[in-house]
């Protein structure tokens, strides 16, 4: 693990920044801690942040809103911290593109595992060599998928990337490549975490590959809903 990797805690209540940042500290962590998505721009414009903790709620502009506009220019590893009643704004802010989400109340413990996660996946993204023929592929249909950056390439080599949860997913299927998974198969794979039945975490991640990979959501070739039972990744993938 990098022990100059950097955190960004984006929370307006003083409790829970000082919760996270001295947690985080502790483990020899860099923090640095803003109240409002607007503080949390100036800050990520001159400082290389590797994961923002990011509450939905902010006065001002929303973390809804800035974990959109972040995904537009930036691969910041961004978990949502939200209420435990917040579930549709937690599936809008997978939808725009956070990688992870914690509920309050929130284990830090659980929080720290997570941004390991993100923060190795990153910095693996940042610190490979260019070269393509250094990295781990996986091919199926028009796609190769970069096993170590998080990346479709399709035939032209256009690059799409994925998020944490796109590629977890992405990879779950591959893996069961031919089988029907059910939700609760595919949450205990891609979430280490209790599912309950009306998390439709898996739902909107489908739709999100689904987007990316051209599949169309009317009459999909690749991922298959199998009514009643869950999802079926159709191509055979190969590994490069």
């Amino acid at each position: 693990m990098h022990t100059d990797a950097k955190i960004l805690v984006v929370d307006d209540e003083m409790i829970t920044r000082e919760c996270l940042s001295s947690y985080f500290e502790e483990e020899g962590y860099r923090v640095l801690c803003a109240e409002t998505a607007e503080e949390a721009e100036g800050i990520l414009n001159s400082e290389a942040i590797d994961v923002v903790l990011l509450d939905i709620r902010l006065p001002g502009k929303d973390g809804l809103t800035l974990t959109r506009e972040l995904r537009v220019h930036s691969e910041v590893g961004i978990i949502l911290v939200t209420g435990r009643q917040d579930e549709v704004d937690r599936l809008i802010g997978l939808e725009c593109g956070a990688d992870e989400y914690v509920t309050k109340p929130f284990n830090p413990r659980e929080i720290l595992a997570r941004s390991k996660n993100l923060i190795r996946r990153v910095r693996n993204s940042a610190d490979k060599p260019t070269d393509a023929f250094t990295h781990s592929f996986k091919s199926f249909d028009r796609w190769k998928l970069n096993m170590d950056r998080r990346q479709l390439l399709d035939e032209r080599r256009q690059e799409t990337q994925l998020t944490e949860g796109e590629f977890k997913l992405l990879a779950c299927l591959m893996n069961q490549a031919g089988e029907v998974m059910s939700r609760e198969q595919i949450l205990d794979q891609i979430r280490n975490r209790e599912w309950v039945p009306s998390d439709r975490t898996v739902d909107v991640l489908i739709g999100r590959l689904r987007r990316k990979l051209g599949d169309d959501p009317a009459n999909p070739k690749l991922i298959l809903t199998v009514h009643g039972a869950g999802y079926l990744f159709t191509p055979k993938p190969v590994d490069l």
